[in-house]
């Protein structure tokens, strides 16, 4: 099932290939000096932003045989041994179902029953809950050595170059297959002064479970104006359309492309019964319709106060993720833990889709997917932004159950929505593998109750085939609320990848 890593992918994404045997992707390009078969089975990338500092925090899992492992990264700056530290794993599958979309289920209570208090709303604001070097390269490659130090299992070197030829051969001669059309990928990145962040793995200090590395998250930190993430680099494989998703987490502060196109997802769509088993199934064709509706564009999944949420598909962010992930290191994060909003982008791109590094940039705040109503009873559409309010967008949709009991009062309310008969809460569903879901086997307009004019889907008017999901069941693509095992499945990070073998000297 899973994809040889000839395949390269792009920086923080989860890939939705249009087969489920295409779901893994890396951005950049893993390699085996012995010629051995290397997977990746995830990655996840998580931003944090505040003033000029950025922290990049990323969780790799491999399956493959037990050699050295690298990565390249191109930065900003020289970093220090001080900026770069490894983490749990925990926070990142915290970051992802919190940011996911997610399925609802309720129920119409009965129309005569006494009133209860409307619903409420969560609340839409969060509560707090080496050495340096200098020593020049080999002679002719035109690269330094700026810094070299060890952090958990990683030895870490800080590269500078003056070309990028002598830097593709400097990186060859050290025993690393470079995909061909390399050079030119690193070629903007060393004219722009980058630095390369090089990561090599020890094998000796990895614990390998059935041929799984469990290797530590890494987090890097660096001061920049330009607050921006590296995709060229991992194109440099590439056969097919990759997906990427970034999660951003930022003080009071929503973030969109500053150099690409926005769009959001479409949100509070009500869905048949049948998406229960199949949501992965759903929101890939769903997010596969958005990006052709709107070409070239990033995707709003979620904005929202990272402390809270409605619905919770499982635990919250509290400060002690926020320092994992950073706070720890952002001088002017002084606003407390609870004001961070959290951001999640997804895009999908080609080759020749992407021909510059992702920009954000800073953007109001913005509201859609909740239990909110008009003064008509009207349930809110869409996203809209709300300049003086909090960000509460979420991608939300909901199987509605309408009540089929006895109605014998002279004044029924109907549409009054909540729990399942009898009580107890109701199920929750995540999108967060949807990269295993198959692709193309979804009718849109069979499986939703209204029509969504921004995609173009009208309810009821299905295309040649008939019905919601013309396939079987082959995997449901989503994780119940409430759980901590999550798989996020081909996740991808940014920038040049290179796994395997160094040559070692005998």
């Amino acid at each position: 099932m899973l994809r040889k890593l000839g395949l390269a992918a792009a920086l923080g994404g989860a890939l939705f290939a249009t087969d489920a045997r295409d779901a893994h992707a890396f951005c950049g390009f893993y390699i085996n000096g012995a010629g051995g078969e290397m997977f990746n089975n995830a990655t996840q990338v998580v931003l944090m932003r505040s003033g000029t500092r950025t922290v990049l925090s990323m969780q790799n899992n491999y399956q493959g045989p037990p050699q050295d492992f690298a990565l390249v990264i191109p930065v900003p700056v020289v970093l220090k041994e001080t900026d770069v530290k490894t983490l749990s794993k925990d926070v990142f599958a915290k970051v992802d179902v919190m940011g996911a979309p997610r399925l609802v289920e309720y129920w119409e209570q009965d129309p005569c029953a006494p009133p209860h208090p409307p619903y409420e709303m969560a609340p839409t604001t969060a509560m707090e809950s080496g050495s340096a070097g200098g020593d020049a390269s080999p002679q002719g490659y035109g690269v330094k050595i700026e810094a070299q130090f060890a952090v958990g299992e990683y030895d870490i070197v800080i590269l500078s170059a003056t070309e990028s030829t002598g830097l593709d051969r400097y990186l060859r001669d050290q025993k690393y297959k470079i995909p061909a059309g390399a050079e030119p990928l690193l070629r903007p990145y060393v004219e722009g002064g980058s630095k390369f962040f090089v990561a090599k793995v020890n094998p000796k200090k990895v614990t390998f479970v059935n041929g799984m590395a469990n290797l530590s998250p890494l987090r890097f930190h660096y001061d920049s104006d330009e607050f921006s993430l590296p995709i060229r680099l991992g194109l440099a494989n590439a056969k097919d359309k990759q997906d990427l998703i970034v999660s951003i987490l930022s003080p009071g502060q929503r973030y969109e492309m500053a150099n690409y196109k926005n769009a959001t997802i479409p949100t509070n769509l009500d869905v048949k019964d049948e998406v229960r088993d199949r949501f992965g199934e759903f929101y890939a064709a769903l997010f596969d319709r958005t990006v052709q509706q709107n070409p070239g564009a990033v995707i709003t999944e979620y904005a929202w106060d990272a402390g809270t949420c409605d619905p919770c598909p499982g635990p919250q962010l509290d400060g002690g993720d926020f320092v994992t992930l950073g706070a720890d290191v952002m001088s002017n994060a002084n606003t407390g833990y609870g004001s961070f909003v959290l951001t999640r982008l997804h895009a999908r791109y080609g080759k020749t889709d992407a021909p510059n590094d992702l920009v954000f940039k800073k953007a109001g705040p913005i509201v859609g997917g909740r239990e909110q109503h008009d003064a008509s009873g009207k349930l809110e559409e869409r996203a809209r932004v709300d300049q003086d309010g909090a960000n509460n967008f979420q991608g939300r949709y909901a199987i509605r159950h309408a009540w089929t009991g006895p109605v014998k009062c002279e004044n029924p309310k109907r549409g009054i929505w909540g729990g399942p008969p009898g009580g107890g809460e109701p199920t929750q569903k995540v999108a967060t593998d949807v990269a295993f879901a198959p692709r193309g086997k979804v009718q849109l307009s069979n499986l939703v109750a209204q029509d969504v004019p921004e995609i173009g889907v009208k309810a009821g008017v299905p295309l040649p085939g008939g019905a919601g999901f013309t396939n079987k069941p082959q995997g449901c693509g989503c994780q119940s609320g409430g759980g901590t095992d999550v798989v996020v499945a081909g996740l991808a990070f940014a920038g040049l990848i290179l796994l395997g073998r160094r040559r070692r000297k005998s």
